[in-house]
């Protein structure tokens, strides 16, 4: 079986290490090198031809948003952001996923000694699934963005009784940008479950509601799904979507 070329880029050596000997401990998983910042990792992702990227968002000289805005239409690569869960850290991610990233892995923050393995083994899975998206296909949509789909949406419109449910995987948030931005205002309820961390879903629905005619919002238990609003699941969530009278509140089921 042939295995999964990582190139792990980190300005801690620390990390480095540790997302090193993680990702190693699965055998469909061969780490070919490692860098400290995205100069090097240009340089190395030329000579060892990795299948996916783990990259930091925060590193000197470079941030690794800017990096992908440069990587991604020259040379298109399955990325995975690893990403402290901050305010600041959840943003820049978002920014990231926009130019490229096909997924996140939160950095563990309190109780480091019980987190760690959780997210290494959190890695490993997104690390084999993003060798599998087509981000070839990146350079298209990137060309093709400013176009909007037209979306004959009256008949859809025209009765509160109809719902849109979206639900995307690894790669899925740029595809879930270009079908959202194409919304009119008087579109039917929508709901969408994202494969996405906890604490990054609410950035990524701000940034769906700044470039849609829709109201986005992360989802809570007993929000309405009416014409004319979005609501994202929260990461690590299904969602529910139950009768009561007439409208259709949405549910989140616990865990």
């Amino acid at each position: 079986m042939r295995k999964v070329k990582v190139l792990v880029v980190d300005d801690s050596a620390l990390v480095r290490d540790i997302l090193s000997r993680g990702l190693s401990m699965d055998r469909e998983i061969e780490v070919v090198g490692v860098a400290s910042d995205p100069f090097a990792a240009r340089d190395k992702i030329i000579q060892l031809k990795p299948d996916v990227l783990t990259l930091d968002v925060e590193m000197p000289k470079m941030d690794g948003v800017e990096f992908l805005r440069r990587l991604m239409p020259l040379h298109p690569l399955p990325v995975v952001m690893v990403s402290a869960l901050t305010k600041k850290g959840a943003a820049i991610t978002m920014a990231a996923m926009e130019a490229g990233a096909v997924d996140v892995v939160a950095k563990p923050g309190t109780d480091i000694a019980r987190g760690l393995n959780g997210m290494l083994a959190e890695l490993r899975v997104k690390v084999k699934n993003a060798a599998t998206v087509n981000v070839k296909a990146w350079k298209v949509n990137q060309r093709t963005s400013q176009k909007p789909v037209k979306v004959e949406s009256r008949a859809l419109a025209e009765s509160t009784d109809k719902v849109i449910a979206i639900g995307a995987s690894t790669g899925g948030t740029q595809a879930i940008r270009r079908i959202v931005q194409c919304f009119p205002s008087a579109m039917p309820g929508v709901v969408i479950v994202q494969h996405m961390p906890a604490g990054f879903t609410k950035h990524f629905a701000d940034s769906l509601n700044d470039i849609c005619d829709m109201e986005v919002k992360e989802a809570k238990t007993g929000d309405r799904v009416m014409p004319g609003r979005v609501l994202v699941a929260p990461g690590g969530y299904h969602m529910t979507v139950r009768r009561s009278g007439g409208p259709l509140p949405g549910g989140l089921p616990a865990g």
